[in-house]
């Protein structure tokens, strides 16, 4: 092979490296829905695509422009950092970088990651038993770091937006829990942190997770139009009057689907009230073909109905409660949702939100 042949191949393969580099960024930006998340698997890609033994990128907070998260990989594991305390272990160097300074060592390259102003930096390293970074190692990371800015930024608009929208929808949930309600606990700001947690734990994706957080607080949005004597009845239900409150996750559904960015989460709240053996409402839905999402919520439901009782039924203890989900799996659950659910249920944190339902 001549020397001009030798360069074309190595040429190509540089601009092969920088094209890889775009579209896995852009693929990754598109399959994200947090900033967390973006930056663990960022830091894997810089590591994969340049070759570096670890790399690590800092975000700082838009309001307060002081660190917020630090997101590592090390070459096997992936750690993220929030508190303070962690931040104190920064190098001098990494300090530099952050302030918009740019370190260039054989084995250290540190960028700051800038938009209309530093938003972070990025850096990666090597051993000292790996070859010393180049040139065109230094140029690859300027691309990523270009990429990382842009996907940042994105990601941190729409965190903005979907607080927005959160914001809107919990007003949505106060009016409808002031003027109807199945539940007058303290079902609407704690509820939903106990979904998101058994949602995490059976490993749903972020999207799903977020229709889940705004059916949580909007699925009984329907009861306004249950008559307010059925609701505050102190004595057991007759048939009509059940028939009447089973209406409310269809009344549910009129209510939300005018508002188009809500309507990923009819399903959930249609069928959140479906049994596992197909014995529930509204149509008789069985096993896998009810939500995932309404299988959660209807195991979150029934703890949160037994802890804080009804106006015709005392609440029950924890372990009560417990062993009536077990004895209700396979029948009214999904056995794996209970199960991940007690498995919850015995932690210190989402035992305390738990324990915040009762009345």
């Amino acid at each position: 092979m001549n020397l001009k042949t030798h360069y074309r191949l190595f040429s190509r393969e540089k601009y092969r490296r920088v094209i890889a580099a775009v579209h896995m960024v852009y693929r990754l930006v598109n399959s994200t829905y947090n900033t967390k998340e973006l930056l663990i698997r960022l830091t894997r890609i810089i590591c994969q695509l340049v070759g570096a033994s670890s790399s690590c990128v800092h975000v700082f907070d838009e309001q307060t422009k002081k660190l917020k998260f630090i997101a590592i990989f090390n070459g096997k594991v992936n750690i993220l950092l929030e508190k303070k305390s962690d931040f104190k272990k920064i190098s001098k160097e990494e300090r530099l970088v952050a302030k918009g300074g740019v370190v260039v060592r054989s084995r250290f390259i540190g960028l700051p990651l800038v938009s209309d102003e530093n938003i972070g930096a990025v850096f990666m390293r090597r051993k000292k038993t790996e070859r010393p970074f180049d040139d065109f190692d230094k140029e690859v990371l300027s691309v990523l770091a270009e990429q990382v800015v842009t996907a940042v930024k994105n990601l941190q608009l729409h965190e903005m937006q979907q607080k927005v929208i959160l914001d809107s929808i919990k007003s949505m949930g106060k009016f409808f829990e002031k003027h109807g309600s199945l539940n007058k606990s303290s079902h609407a700001s704690v509820y939903y942190h106990v979904v998101r947690c058994l949602a995490e734990e059976l490993n749903m994706k972020e999207r799903d997770i977020e229709c889940l957080e705004y059916a949580s607080i909007l699925h009984d949005a329907g009861s306004v139009d249950v008559p307010g004597d059925v609701l505050s009845k102190t004595s057991r239900l007759t048939p009509k009057e059940f028939k009447e409150i089973k209406k409310h996750p269809q009344k549910s559904v009129e209510l939300i689907k005018p508002v188009a960015f809500l309507r990923p989460i009819l399903p959930i709240v249609l069928y959140h009230h479906e049994w596992y053996n197909g014995m529930g409402y509204p149509s008789g839905l069985s096993g896998e073909d009810i939500p995932m999402g309404a299988r959660v919520m209807a195991v979150v439901d029934a703890f949160e109905a037994m802890i804080s009782g009804r106006s015709y039924k005392k609440g029950k203890n924890f372990s009560e409660i417990l062993k009536e989900l077990q004895k209700q799996k396979g029948s009214q659950f999904d056995p794996v949702v209970v199960d991940v659910f007690c498995k919850l249920a015995r932690q210190t944190k989402c035992k305390k939100y738990l324990s915040s339902m009762a009345r």
